[in-house]
């Protein structure tokens, strides 16, 4: 493998790592930081008793995780999904 194929390997896999990461650290903030006390995963009635900056922090983070989630979902669209769907669209036609 050359020097140019590693380099994009890893920009790919880094890519995909720091969105991941982003998306599990906002996740993290939103169960386990930004709550009350006794809750964890969901507020559900407890929302009430958040003051108005926790609930503004915890939807900017809930607004982060979805917007990295969104790009790593394009990201790997284009990156992986298109071109082995193409790839397979090319292979049956030529089996045909």
């Amino acid at each position: 493998m050359n020097k140019e194929k590693i380099l994009v390997y890893l920009l790919h896999y880094g890519i995909i790592i720091w969105t991941l990461s982003t998306i599990l650290n906002s996740a993290y903030q939103m169960t386990f930081v930004y709550t009350v006390e006794g809750y964890s995963l969901t507020l559900l009635g407890a929302s009430s008793q958040l003051d108005y900056e926790t609930m503004m922090i915890r939807r900017a983070y809930a607004l982060e995780a979805w917007v990295a989630t969104m790009g790593l979902a394009i990201y790997l669209a284009l990156t992986e999904i298109m071109p082995r769907m193409k790839k397979f669209r090319e292979e049956r036609e030529n089996n045909n």
